[in-house]
């Protein structure tokens, strides 16, 4: 009995330790492209407890729409060019970048809430951090906007 209960222990121990890396290390997914222009991403993020993670993740979310975009490819339907094609846009608006995406900065204004459907988001732990896997939507067609109108993006 001993030996069925140290077994036991020792399986949920190896698969909560595999469940963390696997989620930490995902790659974005773009679950869906709205009509209005949005996109419904599923992201990672990582922190301190939940919500860290969470506003982490949505910080992802929108730097993958503004600097890398999403590839189609076999498992990926969607494909979404960056918003900034400007080779090392981010060093180069560094400043406005640091404070856009500051703690409560402005890059929320540009996330709608995440999926609340119940498993919707997977959550892990590590011994250091907690990770959560999210679908967060974009808006993109307001950010691009806002791109525009600060000077990040210009106009043609």
């Amino acid at each position: 009995m001993k030996n069925k209960i140290l077994l036991l222990a020792a399986t949920l121990l190896l698969c909560a330790c595999g469940t963390a890396q696997n989620i930490a290390t995902l790659p974005p997914e773009c679950l869906a492209s709205e009509l209005d222009g949005s996109l419904t991403i599923l992201v990672t993020g990582s922190g301190r407890n939940k919500g860290d993670a969470k506003e982490q993740a949505r910080k992802n979310a929108v730097s993958i729409v503004l600097f890398d975009g999403i590839r189609k490819n076999n498992a990926q339907p969607y494909q979404a060019k960056p918003l900034l094609l400007e080779v090392n846009a981010r060093e180069r608006h560094q400043d406005y970048f640091d404070i856009f995406f500051a703690d409560g900065g402005e890059y929320k204004k540009y996330v709608s809430n995440e999926d609340t459907r119940p498993l919707s988001t997977e959550k892990s732990k590590d011994r250091h951090e907690v990770h959560v896997r999210l679908a967060v939507r974009v808006l993109v067609p307001q950010l691009r906007q806002r791109m525009k109108n600060d000077g990040i993006i210009k106009m043609q």
